[in-house]
């Protein structure tokens, strides 16, 4: 069963993290891709430029319209993704565990629709 794994943190502390910290969690990442490659459960992963970069489109009575910034203003903020294999709820729940960001922001986790 694949899932996704959202990571929601807030920028502003990845910005205050010293470089020693912030490379830190690049090596946990690092391991956590390759033992899901081994395990043969990684799909894809990728972080997320800044909402600074981020565009919203939104279509309504016919018009298109786009503005500068995220979809809403929030505490969090959407910063990257895990694609997973998993053999259940449970066991995502247990790789998003092992997320750097879950010490300080959230894993969203939810199955994906298969079509």
């Amino acid at each position: 069963m694949r899932f996704i794994l959202l990571i929601y943190a807030n920028e502003a502390d990845w910005e205050t993290k010293s470089p020693a910290e912030k490379e830190a969690v690049m090596r946990d990442h690092a391991t956590l891709d390759a033992d899901l490659q081994k395990a043969g459960k990684y799909g894809a992963c990728d972080a997320l430029q800044s909402t600074r970069t981020a565009t919203s489109v939104r279509i309504r009575n016919g018009r298109t319209l786009v503005t500068d910034g995220p979809f809403a203003e929030t505490k969090e903020q959407l910063g990257g993704f895990y694609v997973i294999d998993a053999q259940d709820l449970d066991d995502a729940i247990a790789i998003a565990q092992r997320i750097p960001p879950a010490k300080w922001g959230t894993i969203e986790v939810r199955p994906i629709w298969e079509m």
